[in-house]
């Protein structure tokens, strides 16, 4: 990792309530998330699944405005899809137009619901089911997904840290060292 260890009280950001014993790893966890946050950063997909399959898809759950849509999409994908506006509405627009979809404006908010056609191609089509799938199986494979990895694992070390009893804490440490060395023996196999 980059920079210096930030260890002890003055370089564990946010302590809370972390006990004595724990504000050890939850800098250091601070730290590994920081690290993956500037390794990683970068702007939503805009691609990665077939959006007109998942808007159809989303959308027998019943009506909903754009946001919502994009948002749902991202919930299904476990986060690894998240299409951007610009691919969304012009595609609710198009379905729209296609008699798949009705817009009703209510309030100044448009939403969108599936029409008997709409329903039935949203139910035909298996690309929708599978883009969800795919999306996730092909995400675990890219070295972008390590990070997310390491991330949720640093939250989950750093919510040790900051609640967990002196016990908890130490089994965490453990576990913690142990995923470290499960890590470097994938790396040593042929």
């Amino acid at each position: 990792m980059s920079g210096s260890y930030r260890g002890g009280p003055s370089g564990a950001r946010g302590q809370g309530g972390a006990s004595r014993a724990g504000w050890g790893l939850k800098a250091a966890m601070d730290q590994l998330w920081d690290s993956f946050e500037q390794r990683t950063a970068r702007p939503a997909q805009s691609t990665g699944g077939d959006v007109r399959a998942a808007v159809l898809s989303v959308l027998l759950d019943g009506p909903m405005p754009g946001s919502d849509i994009i948002r749902a999409i991202a919930d299904r994908s476990a986060g690894a899809w998240r299409p951007t506006a610009g691919a969304v509405y012009p595609t609710l627009l198009l379905l729209v137009d296609e008699g798949l979809l009705v817009a009703e404006e209510t309030a100044g908010r448009k939403t969108y619901s599936l029409t008997d056609l709409g329903r039935g191609e949203a139910q035909a089509s298996q690309t929708a089911a599978d883009a969800w799938g795919a999306s996730r199986a092909a995400d675990r494979g890219r070295p972008g997904s390590i990070p997310r990895a390491g991330a949720q694992l640093a939250q989950a070390a750093a919510q040790v840290a900051r609640s967990g009893s002196p016990e908890q804490i130490a089994d965490a440490v453990a576990a913690l060292d142990e995923a470290r060395r499960t890590l470097y023996s994938i790396l040593a196999r042929p």
